[in-house]
């Protein structure tokens, strides 16, 4: 049986503006959208808002799926992640032990120092409908 990994991460929008996470983590360092893993028992939507709260101090609401992004993890797991975007929110940003989360325009996100894999997301966050991301064999295959 194959074992399988679940996180999201989430592009929130605010007048032309992206909110995007300067991530404090050795092992996966740059510029990301916020998100986390899904825990035990939570649905993929449950797990993004309370992920976006925790990361950003914002409180998402109806986020949308925008697409999936997976891959196999040296273990031979399958590593899921939801993508989500979402435009309604109440709250202020504040950064978190996750790192420092800042406003970007829209069109500036790619110039970003993005965190490894993060470039190929950008297609399907800013994209009409949704896709998925398959890395097979190392490269990014948008389908």
């Amino acid at each position: 049986m194959e074992k399988a990994v679940f996180t999201n991460m989430c592009m929130i929008e605010r007048d032309g503006m992206v909110l995007m996470q300067e991530r404090n983590d050795e092992d996966w360092p740059g510029v990301v959208f916020p998100g986390g893993h899904v825990e035990e028992g939570e649905s993929f939507t449950e797990a993004v808002i309370r992920e976006v709260r925790e990361e950003t101090g914002l409180t998402v609401e109806r986020p949308e799926l925008c697409g999936v992004k997976q891959f196999m993890t040296r273990e031979g797991a399958r590593y899921v992640v939801f993508l989500y975007r979402a435009s309604r929110f109440t709250g202020e940003p504040v950064s978190s032990d996750e790192g420092r989360v800042f406003w970007v325009k829209k069109e500036d996100a790619a110039r970003q120092p993005l965190a490894s894999g993060v470039a190929p997301m950008l297609e399907v966050f800013f994209g009409d409908f949704p896709r998925e991301i398959f890395w097979r064999n190392g490269v990014p295959e948008i389908l």
